[in-house]
């Protein structure tokens, strides 16, 4: 493996002074745009209701070929690509500075971390998108199945036990260990041959991983609205505590006991 040993050169030194701070404006960047997004007059495009009933969307996805299907389409993959860099690169950036350290001398150094960050958000697209159409299956059962209407507060109770439950289950504390420790993850993938290729599978691999111990706290985005960023942020928050920091994983428990109690709350409630 070709990594850099010993001291940073100066302009090494220089170069990442200014790829953390970049990173760091990026991911606030991405939380502006989705505050400022949902303050406008087509906030309610984060949410997953009826885009082609009324406003511009509607009149795009009548003049667009196909548009019932590629406006919806588009408008929500915005929101999630915008939802994703917001709430999961804050806890990709231990990955992200390890990686930077270890290219610090290839020439192509930024093209690498760019295909690693790459690599990241496909498998987080590739999610978005099972959760789009898993959400869309119950959307159209809803609107079906009158006694699954009446009850719809049970799909969201659901969602939010099964959450809880994943926080306890052996699956959600292998993959939280190797998001825990980016630095081996990468020595032992990384051999800096057919560099661009490997630093995308990098990447993809981390985001596996990734998706592996989010996946259902990710989910919740779905039950209590896409575009309530407070929940966002207490979920960001969460998911990049369980990942960076040292007492991180004393946390699952006591979310997954939360989120439990929650949904029995919730089920008592309409009971």
């Amino acid at each position: 493996m070709n990594a850099s040993a010993g001291p940073l050169p100066p302009g090494n030194a220089r170069r990442r002074r200014v790829f953390l701070p970049l990173l760091a404006a990026l991911i606030g960047l991405a939380w502006l745009t989705l505050w400022a997004w949902a303050r406008s007059p087509y906030g309610r495009y984060l949410e997953h209701g009826d885009w082609t009933a009324s406003g511009p969307a509607a009149f795009l996805c009548r003049v667009v070929p196909a548009g019932a299907v590629v406006v919806p389409m588009a408008l929500y993959a915005a929101a999630w690509i915008l939802m994703t860099a917001a709430m999961m690169l804050p806890t990709t950036l231990p990955l992200f500075s390890t990686f930077e350290r270890l290219t610090a001398r290839r020439p192509d150094h930024g093209r690498l971390l760019t295909l690693l960050g790459l690599g990241y958000m496909t498998v987080w697209g590739a999610f978005g998108l099972l959760a789009h159409a898993l959400h869309g299956a119950v959307l159209f059962l809803l609107a079906n199945i009158p006694v699954l209407a009446w009850h719809g507060w049970l799909i969201g109770a659901a969602t939010i036990a099964l959450a809880g439950a994943f926080q306890f289950s052996s699956l959600k504390y292998r993959c939280l260990e190797k998001c825990r420790t980016p630095l081996s993850f990468v020595i032992e993938r990384w051999r800096g041959q057919a560099q661009a290729r490997h630093a995308f599978m990098l990447g993809l691999r981390h985001g596996l991983f990734c998706v592996g111990c989010c996946w259902a706290l990710m989910l919740l985005m779905f039950a209590l609205g896409a575009g309530s960023l407070g929940w966002m942020l207490l979920l960001a928050a969460a998911m990049a505590i369980e990942k960076n920091v040292r007492w991180g994983r004393r946390l699952s428990a006591p979310l997954g006991i939360a989120l439990l109690s929650w949904a029995v709350v919730l089920v008592a409630t309409h009971a």
